[in-house]
């Protein structure tokens, strides 16, 4: 049989894909891989499709033995990788053997590392994706020690430029487009263009907490709220204390605070990669 045998996880490890976007009507959030250009790198380095399943694990932490011979690869920020006690590091194909023990260390900067292995993780799809999904409980369980996690058929490894892993800032300019409700805030684009802030430790898959800078709302708008409206991902909701919520893939689908703007697409993989205490700053485009 081709799997893995799940030995540890860290603090957290969840079976990821690129998500099931397209059923917001339906209540359920796009999910999937949170830094999704270190999972498609780690599928292409294994042989897979981009959007096959793999492990996003937070703080690393994972390890796996092989049931039958397969190759691995880890990506996200810099990390340890070790097989059987053999240090082979991260960002390229790994060849396990049947009964190898792949370990993950926990990498100095970042929070979530990837692994993809030949074949995909071929736990059940529910609504077209294998992601699990923490706010409405679509998909796989979190793993835990003793799941064995069943392999696809693997693919043959396409060649990729040599990979030189970059150690996530500590400090983020994230480009936004204001809207839909800018018009709630005084003077919105100086408030957030001044404003600084930093990653809450309360932030999860739903949504990066922010801390610091107060966001004033205009004084027509203190004392009125918002029916419930879609939001999107990357949609920066301000709640009644003023402090944002950038959301994050697992967001729900509806909110009735208002969204000053929104995160461009391109940056959302480095707020996957915050860690509580980065800092945080807003450059309002056009």
């Amino acid at each position: 049989m081709r799997a893995l045998t799940v030995l540890g996880t860290g603090p957290l490890a969840l079976v990821q894909d690129l998500g099931r976007p397209g059923n917001a009507h339906l209540g359920v959030p796009p999910s999937g891989a949170l830094d999704q250009p270190s999972l498609r790198l780690a599928n292409r380095l294994v042989g897979n499709p981009e959007s096959a399943a793999g492990v996003e694990c937070l703080l690393g932490g994972l390890s796996v033995r092989a049931e039958a011979s397969c190759t691995i690869a880890v990506t996200g920020p810099s990390v340890g990788v070790s097989v059987s006690g053999h240090a082979v590091g991260s960002h390229n194909p790994v060849h396990l053997s049947a009964g190898d023990e792949l370990t993950i260390g926990t990498p100095d900067g970042g929070l979530r590392c990837y692994v993809g292995v030949s074949g995909g993780i071929e736990v059940p799809a529910e609504l077209g994706s294998r992601a699990t999904d923490v706010l409405s409980g679509i998909g796989p369980d979190a793993l835990k020690k003793g799941d064995v996690l069943p392999l696809g058929t693997p693919g043959l490894p396409v060649g990729v430029d040599e990979i030189a892993p970059s150690r996530p800032a500590d400090d983020l300019v994230i480009p936004i487009l204001l809207g839909p409700r800018d018009d709630w805030f005084t003077k919105p684009s100086e408030q957030i263009a001044a404003g600084e802030w930093k990653v809450s430790p309360e932030s999860n898959r739903v949504g990066l907490r922010l801390i610091g800078t107060v966001l004033r709302r205009d004084t027509a708008f203190r004392d009125v709220e918002l029916p419930s409206e879609g939001l999107v991902t990357g949609a920066i909701q301000v709640p009644p204390n003023g402090l944002p919520v950038i959301f994050l893939a697992d967001h729900p689908t509806t909110g009735g605070y208002p969204v000053i703007g929104v995160v461009a697409t391109a940056s959302l993989p480095l707020l996957a990669q915050a860690r509580p205490g980065v800092r945080i700053r807003f450059r309002p485009t056009a």
